[in-house]
């Protein structure tokens, strides 16, 4: 009994020093960036930690800040990935050998290309289902004061050049990030960025990507501006599926609109009418999460029901209002809801030619802040692989087997357990206007007066 509580507490102290490392050199990177950024209390609320460049101090991302001090093939590292990151079939997820035309492209590009593999247990009766998902971040190209064509065909040929990359890494189904095809000018409520809208089914973008599709065999998500000239050309944030034959697949509309800070998405579209789609492909079940709606638990869950076994999340996200939340929302729906979700955010801080304010007193700017990037893939296993760079437009690789998504199922009961006829009672009378929550409170509970203190009882 002494043994097995000694072993405890060694682990807890591992633990311990672990989590105090990792704070020392979060804490760390802050103090040696602070020297390169200043701002007064008119400008900044928060300490800024971020490089001018969008780096962590000069680093690319958290994990190459844990690298340089905790050592890149150390215990402590080992730990501390374990913790965040989760382990798959009982190892951290491990990197993957990417094609060296891949790499080479990269190279020549002057972009990130990084490869990670999911794994699942052998099975008697099933053969491994290995897809490989691919998912790419970037910035704009042009400045947001050229002409619209201008800045679109830079676009156009920035992200041609990464799905290349990636199709020559082996990707079966591609994910690009929230609006790809221009700057998120959404904050600026200047209605002339619609121009940008388009077609869903035969739109320039489609026809674009149509091409690469069939070329690489791959299953191809493209988030656009749609504008529905069927029905009175209503604009819509929405997400095209392309298949492998380069033929058009779908769509999902976005289901949740911020209405916070600088996001003030309602001045161009509003909440999408197309439910929770799952998109069946050669390569298995998919669906579309936008940006936003991984705020709210339900939304991942409706993709779920419908049995999608991966589920992308294509975002557009600044780093003062979310980043201590991205590396937990996606990670948290595919642990929750038993399938792989692919969480991508663009890079680049992008300025507009007018300043613009939005409600919250605050100065009128011409920015609404950094695109931190990072973006990764989360297992159902509660794994996940690193994040791509904080700043760096950038491919990430990963080979998953599809067949972790019914083992997990079948371990952890999820499903099982879940009791969906009461979550669909209670929403059936949440939504109702005479809905009273389910709050039992004593009917002797006293409040105790509280003493006012001597020093201030004469204020």
């Amino acid at each position: 009994m002494k043994t097995v509580k000694m072993k405890m507490n060694v682990r807890l102290c591992v633990l311990l020093v672990v989590v105090l490392l990792f704070s020392w050199c979060v804490s760390h990177a802050a103090l040696a960036s602070s020297d390169k950024t200043s701002c007064d209390a008119s400008t900044c609320s928060v300490p800024h930690s971020v490089a001018d460049d969008g780096s962590l101090a000069s680093y690319d991302s958290v994990e190459a800040i844990l690298e340089k001090h905790l050592g890149a093939n150390s215990e402590g590292l080992k730990e501390v990935k374990r913790v965040m990151y989760g382990w798959n079939r009982g190892n951290e997820v491990s990197a993957m050998k990417l094609p060296t035309k891949a790499t080479s492209m990269a190279k020549e590009g002057k972009f990130q290309i990084e490869g990670y593999e999911f794994k699942a247990a052998p099975e008697e009766m099933r053969a491994p289902r290995l897809v490989t998902i691919g998912a790419i971040q970037n910035a704009i190209v042009a400045n947001t004061s050229a002409p619209f064509l201008e800045q679109r065909q830079a676009i156009y040929d920035r992200v041609t050049q990464l799905i290349e990359a990636a199709g020559e890494a082996g990707v079966d189904v591609l994910g690009l990030q929230e609006a790809w095809t221009m700057p998120f000018a959404f904050a600026t409520r200047e209605k002339r960025w619609l121009e940008f809208a388009e077609d869903a089914a035969d739109g320039p973008s489609f026809h674009l990507l149509s091409p690469l599709a069939r070329k690489f065999n791959m299953v191809i998500v493209s988030p656009i501006l749609e504008r529905d000239d069927a029905h009175g050309e209503t604009i819509w944030n929405t997400a095209v599926i392309i298949d492998n034959a380069g033929r058009y697949l779908g769509k999902h509309r976005k289901n949740h609109i911020p209405r916070v800070g600088d996001f003030n998405e309602a001045t161009y579209y509003l909440e999408g009418d197309t439910g929770h789609p799952v998109f069946d492909t050669v390569y298995g079940k998919i669906g579309v999460n936008i940006c936003y709606g991984r705020h709210h638990p339900l939304n991942w869950m409706g993709f779920g029901l419908n049995g999608a076994e991966i589920v992308f999340n294509p975002s557009a996200t600044v780093g003062q209002l979310s980043e201590p939340m991205w590396s937990i929302e996606a990670r948290n729906a595919a642990i929750a809801n038993t399938y792989f979700a692919v969480a991508i955010n663009r890079v680049g801080t992008e300025t507009f030619p007018n300043p613009f304010t939005s409600g919250d007193g605050k100065p009128a700017h011409k920015d609404f802040g950094h695109f931190y990037g990072s973006s990764y893939v989360a297992a159902p296993d509660a794994s996940r692989s690193p994040g791509l760079s904080r700043f760096r437009d950038g491919v990430l690789v990963t080979k998953v087997d599809l067949n972790l998504v019914r083992q997990v199922k079948d371990s952890w009961m999820f499903r099982a357990t879940a009791r969906y006829d009461m979550y669909a009672d209670l929403l059936a009378k949440y939504v109702k206007p005479g809905f009273k929550p389910q709050v039992v409170s004593s009917s002797k509970m006293q409040v105790k007066p509280v003493k006012a203190d001597e020093d201030t009882a004469d204020e």
